[in-house]
């Protein structure tokens, strides 16, 4: 039986390519079948990168049989997978968050979680010299899921390593990071065509935060304008989108990549209170700015407060 890949329900640019990359690997190196899966539609700038790669989009799943062989990937929160995950045979998690708990598996597997910007960055590390086999269009999903990941190395998660392994990538494939990157953000910021439901879960992750159950979105983009245009839609979607999914509140932050901060919607109190706890932020409307603030991961999760 084939083994899925798959990283994160809402996936985004590494939670599309890691699959690839690593079913890549196991079919080809560990001669182990494999197949890359996705738990939604890929976002903008993902779905770009499938097609600059000229790769094909891996098949959408929202669950697993019982016994199935899996890897997990980019995760290893309970909340952002299939909801039968612990009746699958789990054979690996490569992951690069925090340790969340509750993933139960049927026997001892292989673990890696380590503190990098991207699973991509720790897939080439295990791979070891096998990495230089990858074709140009692994290459090329490795590199885009990096400078996703890292916002071109602006993102406070980005180490010394991400970049390294992303320069020699990029060598390898005569690619210019910068002019690259440009053409992945410009993707990602194409948000025209989504609703205000789907913006609000296009890149989130479900979190709880003193007994607070939270959907926490980010939007990344190089024309926040167009984002925050729609706020007062966005914020009336929001209760819809919270009490769909079973959320207290959505918290949306958008990312302007080329400014390096991020704005935070505040639709009522409790969000207005989260500012105030969490960042020292003075709020006196419905939107605050954060300078700084462009990680998810490393800078928002830790730091909520209600």
């Amino acid at each position: 039986m084939s083994i899925q890949v798959f990283g994160h329900k809402s996936p985004d640019t590494d939670s599309t390519g890691s699959p690839i990359l690593w079913a890549w690997y196991l079919n080809e190196v560990k001669g182990e079948a494999a197949t890359p899966k996705l738990l939604g539609e890929p976002n903008t700038e993902a779905a770009f990168v499938l097609k600059r790669w000229n790769l094909d989009k891996p098949e959408i799943i929202s669950a697993v049989a019982t016994d199935a062989p899996v890897v997990i990937v980019d995760t290893n929160n309970p909340a952002e997978l299939p909801a039968d995950i612990n009746g699958a045979d789990i054979r690996a998690i490569i992951d690069h968050h925090k340790l969340v708990g509750g993933i139960e598996t049927k026997g001892p597997i292989d673990i890696t979680v380590r503190p990098l910007a991207c699973t991509a960055t720790i897939m080439i590390d295990l791979m070891g010299d096998d990495a230089a086999k990858m074709p140009d269009a692994i290459k090329g999903a490795a590199l885009s899921c990096i400078l996703s990941d890292t916002l071109e190395f602006r993102s406070p998660t980005t180490t010394d390593h991400d970049r390294a392994v992303a320069e020699k990538l990029a060598t390898d494939l005569g690619i210019d990071i910068a002019a690259y990157a440009a053409e992945m953000f410009e993707a990602k910021s194409d948000v025209s065509a989504f609703s205000d439901a789907e913006l609000l879960r296009m890149d989130s992750k479900e979190y709880t935060i003193d007994g607070k159950d939270f959907r926490i979105s980010v939007l990344e983009t190089t024309a926040p304008k167009i984002v925050l245009d729609r706020k007062v839609s966005l914020m009336d979607s929001m209760v819809d989108v919270a009490k769909e999914d079973g959320a207290d509140q959505v918290l949306l932050f958008v990312i302007d990549i080329l400014n390096e901060e991020a704005t935070l919607l505040v639709p009522n109190d409790l969000v207005k209170t989260v500012a105030e706890k969490s960042f020292g932020a003075t709020v006196s409307g419905d939107t605050v700015v954060l300078p700084g603030i462009m990680s998810r991961k490393k800078q928002i999760i830790p730091n909520l407060k209600v």
